[in-house]
């Protein structure tokens, strides 16, 4: 079931929707035409009590003064690019500086910070809701205009998908990624340390410490940064190693196995006292695991106080600063080509 209310109005004085997916089981979506945001995710625990397992706000005013990025849609590109510079074919581009002297999550004026349309979504087996957003050439620094759209859907087996697709008339450079922050407690003000985090990736890009990838591609072995089998969250975090000391605990980009043009089950998300237990599949080749690290004392929806890991996020990307190193993926979109990613979240408990 799909529903549309009316969320608020922007100081310009364009209004604001809410979409809503339900299904049969009782869980719920909700998603904001403002950044293409994910307000609410509700399912059940082991009890089938139900509860909201995403960060976010009650009102419209605090997503447009958000410095998280919480439940956003991020782009042109998400993650950082160093200095803001980048060359394509053979032109250098300056993109606007938000983050210590860096480029993040497409700069102050990126996707997470505009107001997307409603399309029909009538070609998705699931109920589903369409959003497009029209970036004109030069918007962000970015070049060539850019149509993209993000489809949420959500099925009878409690799995929402995100599926982004984008083209532009002339060659540019583009990673999109979602941003929910996870707290499967449903208690947004309680620490993630203990939840069971496992992430399918035998590698990881390591940052500087400014949080650009220094460009190698190092093992995960016998590293804190090891999620092959499952651990909880904060089992390592305070480990005196260089890579968490440099960001204040996890902000790294995983390398994933498998086919990176094939979806498939890349982590998974557990939470012992309530029993919920989330799946993460994609076609995208990293994944950005972040703790909350920057997180501080913010009011969220009910008026509950989230802090610093409070939620982690699991960005599912192209790797940070792609442009700017030859052995990561390419981030180019040209001309005539489709940009197509998608990301499923599989919603279940164990007893």
């Amino acid at each position: 079931m799909i529903s549309k209310t009316f969320y608020g109005t922007l100081p310009d004085g364009r209004d604001v929707h809410t979409l809503s997916l339900r299904n049969s089981n009782g869980m719920q979506v909700d998603i904001i035409t403002y950044g293409a945001t994910v307000t609410r995710i509700l399912v059940p625990d082991r009890n089938n009590n139900f509860g909201d397992v995403v960060l976010g706000y009650d009102t419209l005013d605090k997503y447009i003064d958000d410095e998280f990025y919480l439940g956003a849609a991020i782009g042109r590109f998400a993650n950082r690019i160093a200095r803001g510079r980048f060359v394509l074919n053979g032109k250098e581009y300056n993109l606007p500086l938000n983050n210590n002297g860096n480029h993040l999550h497409g700069g102050p004026g990126g996707l997470h910070k505009v107001l997307w349309n409603i399309l029909p979504a009538n070609d998705y087996q699931a109920d589903s809701v369409k959003l497009n957003y029209i970036s004109k050439d030069g918007e962000g620094g970015y070049p060539g205009e850019l149509n993209v759209s993000a489809v949420f859907s959500l099925n009878e087996s409690n799995e929402l998908a995100i599926h982004f697709e984008a083209s532009s008339d002339k060659p540019t450079i583009l990673n999109l990624a979602h941003h929910s922050y996870f707290n499967l407690s449903g208690n947004p003000s309680s620490s993630i340390d203990d939840h069971q985090l496992e992430i399918n990736a035998d590698a990881y890009t390591p940052i500087m410490p400014n949080g650009i990838p220094a460009g190698s591609i190092d093992k995960t072995e016998n590293t804190p940064m090891d999620f092959r089998s499952a651990k909880k969250v904060g089992e390592r975090i305070g480990d005196n190693f260089d890579q968490l000391t440099a960001a204040g605990g996890y902000d790294h980009n995983y390398v994933l196995n498998g086919d990176a043009d094939k979806i498939t089950k890349s982590a998974s998300l557990y939470e012992p006292f309530s029993g919920r237990y989330m799946e993460l599949f994609t076609d995208q080749p990293g994944i950005q695991l972040y703790t909350g690290n920057f997180l501080k004392d913010t009011a969220g929806k009910d008026g509950i106080v989230f802090r610093r890991r409070s939620g982690l996020c699991l960005e599912t990307q192209n790797f940070p600063d792609a442009p700017n190193h030859s052995n990561f993926p390419s981030a180019v979109l040209n001309e005539g080509e489709l940009y197509s990613k998608t990301t499923v979240y599989k919603f279940s408990v164990k007893q």
